[in-house]
């Protein structure tokens, strides 16, 4: 198997499954909408549900839009992940690790819509007044995989600068 396929497969098993034992764990743990303080003043495990995306976007949107809409977002998201990985050099192992963290939370929020229709977030920060809306593990994956990646791109080499 190649170096890139082991990064991809072992990154998303991992944070696929973290992801689900975590959302699985907060389901069968706490009542909706409780809340618990882990640091006083910035962080709580609270367990909310989002229909919508990010920032619940199109949380009021219908439910048969927004399974369509977010399906249709997902397979062209993972089929254009997986045709970046394949065209990826084997030489770019953080941008394969990105990407692959890209797949996997794209992939551990598309498991919540197909099981409930909605996303189990429960990562609550807040600081001095100002309240980030809660995430969750997938969450994270995607939002390190698109930093990891932004800075992947000003490292890889210019096409024009190594030609003869």
């Amino acid at each position: 198997m190649k170096k890139k396929y082991l990064i991809l497969s072992i990154t998303v098993a991992v944070v696929v499954l973290l992801d689900f034992i975590t959302k699985a764990y907060i389901d069968s743990h706490m009542c909706l909408h409780e809340s618990v303080v882990v640091i006083r003043g910035f962080f709580n495990i609270t367990y909310v549900r989002n229909p919508g995306a990010a920032f619940s976007f199109l949380a009021g949107a219908s439910p048969g839009f927004r399974s369509v809409f977010f399906l249709a977002v997902t397979v062209l998201a993972i089929i254009l992940v997986l045709y970046y990985v394949a065209k990826s050099k084997a030489e770019e192992p953080f941008m394969i690790f990105a990407l692959s963290l890209i797949l996997s939370g794209a992939l551990g929020n598309f498991i919540d819509r197909v099981r409930l229709g909605e996303v189990i977030d429960f990562i609550d920060v807040h600081l001095s007044g100002y309240h980030w809306p809660a995430f969750n593990v997938a969450d994270s994956a995607i939002t390190v995989g698109a930093f990891i990646m932004f800075f992947a791109l000003f490292k890889r080499p210019k096409e024009h600068e190594n030609s003869p």
